[in-house]
């Protein structure tokens, strides 16, 4: 086990209920575990409702495409937005608007107004509201536990949305046959008022503000997405969650189809799959402390993965009702041990400054690929056949296990990513306008010829952690006249950035630059020259 799995299992053998003992998180975990009892509900309804309007498979596959396209397209935006107002509010306010939506959509219904286009138009705007409240809510987690509890509570949300995948459906399920459609869709609506009260209730923990003006949405974007090409553990993150969810994404999409046309049931066995699905992610979430303890991320991902197209591959050649809850079972706590290793994998990449935007850049790999995975799958079926499609996307998981095998999971763990503040203000003559720039600046380096190979490897790593922050043009280049005497070099936008950059710069970052200065030879410390371009 590396030092990193190592560090992982440390975490990760807390206890699995533990983060239910801070007020907070127990009281909003209840709270959305509620309102998701309403959510699986309607989505339920809007899939069996779309098999009575259109049994094309394509369209069928187009009601989850236009559940996850929004969050793939909208995700950033929302994360930016997340990072630079109050989470609370913003919360708060997109939940209403869901339940206002949800509630449109129960009328429509009952009035029998709903054609197969205006379903899939509402469920792209409920998908929508979605992607504004994701990023935010991810984003909180952290400031309700300690950071010993980050995964137990990560699982635990998993296991919320599971607990009530596993009553939403069977009960959807239930009304649907006694009542109509509906009433999923009502209820829904009237479940949005218990998030939102919570959300009314908790208070925020109070945390130092930057007296630095607050970002704009489009540099906030551009920010996080320069974070996360230039952060290693993230990117091995997003290519392990590609490499799954692709795949991962026939078992949901094809399931209404499964339970009609494979398995010969209606909306009843469609309830009862998706509760046997949701108790089986249930049990993988109060199992996964001591799977990833014993495991660590990355076999806990690989092993889950074998699982879940093994689930795939029951439902492809299986007829029978039994043995495909068995295989429902089997894929929950599957999708749960994997869904949640890679969200803690990338909450422990984020430093807090950047953490709903990355997690956002997370969330649009993961809807993405549910997206073009749902529309492939989808597409694939209507050309040969439900159970060929399952046994090529379980092939295909089983393929991508190899092929991802060195992005390692849980790079972060061990680093400190809170600001460190150990870099001194910079000196200007005068004060300079915020907005002034570019800025360029030179630190030299005096390095002896037996470490110049150890500096070299360093600085390629430093490399990172300027573009991380806002740097760009960067170089270390050594002087012609005095071999050893190297000069770092980059480049930030304006004297804003580079004051933010001050602020960002992390326990990690300090650490690297300690190594780095440990190697240099000069009378004094290496030292930054700030230069700035002439006013016009």
């Amino acid at each position: 086990m590396t030092d990193v799995e190592r560090s992982s299992a440390k975490l990760a053998g807390t206890g699995a209920w533990d983060p239910l003992r801070h007020a907070a998180f127990a009281i909003l975990w209840t709270a959305t575990l509620v309102s998701n009892v309403g959510t699986w509900m309607h989505d339920v309804g809007a899939s069996w409702l779309m098999t009575e309007l259109s049994p094309s498979p394509v369209v069928v596959a187009a009601v989850q495409a236009a559940t996850t396209l929004p969050v793939f397209l909208f995700a950033l935006p929302a994360g930016a937005l997340a990072d630079i107002v109050d989470r609370r509010r913003l919360l708060i306010v997109v939940n209403i608007f869901l339940g206002a939506v949800a509630a449109l959509l129960a009328v429509l219904v009952s009035l029998n107004a709903v054609t197969p286009t205006l379903l899939l138009i509402v469920t792209f705007i409920m998908g929508t509201g979605a992607a504004f409240m994701a990023p935010a809510w991810q984003a909180i987690v952290p400031q309700l536990v300690p950071r010993e509890q980050l995964s137990s509570a990560v699982a635990l949300n998993s296991m919320g949305i599971n607990v009530s995948r596993a009553i939403g459906p069977a009960l959807a399920g239930f009304l649907i046959v006694a009542y109509g459609l509906t009433v999923p869709f009502a209820i829904n609506a009237i479940s949005v008022v218990a998030i939102v009260a919570a959300l009314i209730w908790w208070r925020v923990p109070q945390t130092t503000q930057s007296a630095l003006p607050a970002e704009t949405v489009f540099p906030a974007m551009i920010a996080g997405v320069r974070y996360a090409m230039h952060s290693g553990p993230l990117k091995s993150t997003l290519l392990r969650a590609f490499a799954f969810f692709l795949f991962a994404s026939a078992f949901w999409s094809l399931l209404p189809l499964i339970a009609r046309q494979v398995l010969q049931g209606g909306a009843a066995l469609y309830g009862v799959l998706l509760a046997c699905l949701g108790v089986g992610a249930v049990a993988g979430a109060v199992m996964l402390p001591k799977i990833k303890a014993k495991l660590g991320a990355d076999q806990t991902v690989k092993a889950a993965t074998l699982g879940l197209a093994g689930a795939m591959a029951i439902f492809a050649v299986n007829s029978n009702a039994y043995l495909a809850g068995l295989a429902a079972l089997l894929g929950g706590v599957c999708w749960i041990s994997v869904v949640s290793t890679l969200n803690v994998s990338a909450q422990t990449s984020l430093p807090n400054w950047v953490r709903a935007r990355g997690l956002s850049i997370f969330m649009m790999v993961f809807f993405g690929s549910m997206t073009v995975g749902s529309l492939l799958w989808g597409s694939l079926a209507a050309h040969i056949g439900i159970s060929a499609t399952l046994v090529v996307a379980a092939a295909g998981a089983l393929l991508a296990i190899p092929l991802t095998s060195r992005a390692k999971l849980n790079q972060g763990e061990g680093l400190d990513l809170s600001p460190s503040m150990h870099w001194p203000a910079p000196i200007a003559a005068a004060e300079l306008l915020d907005d002034r720039g570019p800025v360029a600046i030179q630190i030299v380096y005096q390095i002896d010829a037996a470490d110049k190979q150890s500096f070299l490897d360093l600085t390629k790593l430093l490399a990172d952690s300027r573009r991380r922050n806002g740097g760009y043009s960067w170089s270390i280049m050594e002087d012609a006249a005095a071999p050893g005497r190297f000069v770092e070099y980059w480049q930030e936008a304006s004297w804003l950035q580079h004051l933010r950059h001050h602020e960002r710069v992390s326990g990690a970052d300090r650490d690297l630059q300690d190594r780095i200065a440990k190697l240099h030879r000069g009378e004094t410390s290496p030292t930054a020259v700030h230069l700035i371009a002439p006013e016009h």
